[in-house]
């Protein structure tokens, strides 16, 4: 059987870059933006045209970013008329679009109903406007409240909430105040980040300076256990290291990342996998254009899989997930990489459990994640 395939399209535009951001993107201006589109439909057409993905049907549709509402809501609906047209949608095609509270109306997001998509991921970040300014981010509490409002009065009844802790400022009362007044709203999905200090950021200059603090990391793992136990309560399950969802909620695109599913990535520096083969795209607007222009893919890396690293990549991923990994796939992977005391060390200190023949991260590992990734990997 065909697996699942997943489109993900990178929109490199948003309004300002916030402190904390070290992805790639461009200050949004029309005139370059409709330039980009039009190179994606190219792109997006190359790759309908080639014979690995003739007639393969989108199990999902993701608009990532960047800002993906930066761009005008007719520039997005004749991008997702592009990808219909070139591509079978599977009928229950779960279709994402990425949005800052303060960049949709209410008839943006009923225009994107009825255009077919299924799912907004709103990127709130905190719900103090205090926090949200020392963060460098710009939008309101109000902006996230109205944003949700419009959404549900624009039909949709699947949306998310991307928040952030460890940020400058904040405590974990705060923090908590922040996951109450998101329960309150009612998302059905919601994913919590602890803040990174990146370098070439605004925020890493400010940290050298002395201007902000760097993030406890004594404090982060409070603010998560936090999440876990909120939202919990209020019925979210945490299915992956930072997303909770209530049932049947889960991001269908999400899981094709983390369980080494088949995901094509198109826009300037999306990443694929297909098969055992991963690629990217140029970081590059200028140069993602000049490709497409000469109907060329624009290309900057590729990497064919062996075996071991894709068995790896299965591992690293899918300790992330409540679910876990079948046990005998984490003893294969410990033992090619001479890990098995250390496996048995965090078995024996009941961060790493076994249920049922698969082995997953316990509560108290999840909290201790990427400590546990870095010993094993």
């Amino acid at each position: 059987m065909t697996p699942a395939l997943g489109l993900y399209l990178h929109i490199p535009f948003c309004r300002q870059r916030c402190d904390y951001c070290a992805f790639y993107l461009e200050v949004h201006r029309e005139p370059a933006a409709e330039a980009f589109c039009r190179a994606l439909e190219t792109e997006i057409a190359l790759y309908a045209a080639e014979p690995c993905f003739t007639g393969r049907q989108l199990a999902s549709l993701y608009f990532g970013g960047g800002t993906p509402t930066v761009l005008k809501t007719d520039q997005l609906v004749g991008l997702l008329d592009a990808v219909q047209r070139l591509f079978p949608l599977s009928p229950a095609c779960e279709i994402t679009v990425e949005a800052h509270p303060a960049t949709v109306t209410t008839r943006d997001l009923a225009a994107l109903r009825d255009r077919g998509v299924t799912r907004i991921s709103f990127g709130a970040e905190s719900l103090a406007d205090d926090e949200l300014a020392n963060l460098g981010r710009p939008g309101t509490q109000a902006e996230t409240i109205a944003a949700v409002m419009s959404a549900r009065s624009g039909g949709f009844t699947d949306f998310n909430l991307d928040l952030m802790y460890g940020l400058p400022g904040q405590t974990l009362e705060s923090w908590e105040r922040t996951l109450h007044r998101c329960i309150h709203l009612g998302p059905t999905h919601v994913s919590c980040y602890a803040l990174t200090v990146e370098e070439g950021t605004r925020l890493a200059h400010e940290v050298r300076r002395a201007q902000k603090q760097e993030p406890d990391e004594s404090l982060q793992i409070e603010m998560d256990r936090s999440a876990q136990d909120i939202l919990g309560r209020a019925g979210y399950e945490q299915y992956e290291i930072s997303n909770y969802a209530r049932p049947g909620f889960q991001c269908r695109h999400n899981l094709l990342y983390w369980t080494q599913g088949e995901y094509l990535g198109v826009g300037p520096s999306a990443q694929s996998l297909v098969g055992n083969v991963r690629f990217g795209n140029v970081a590059n607007l200028t140069r993602y254009k000049a490709s497409l222009t000469e109907s060329r893919f624009p290309l900057q890396e590729r990497t064919l899989l062996t075996p071991q690293e894709q068995l790896r990549d299965a591992v690293i991923f899918g300790l992330r997930l409540r679910q876990g990994v079948p046990t005998s796939q984490l003893r294969a992977h410990v033992e090619n990489y001479g890990h098995v005391e250390t496996w048995r060390e965090l078995s024996a200190d009941q961060l790493i459990e076994d249920v049922c023949g698969r082995s997953r991260l316990s509560a108290r590992g999840r909290l201790f994640a990427d400590t546990i990734a870095e010993r094993l990997f």
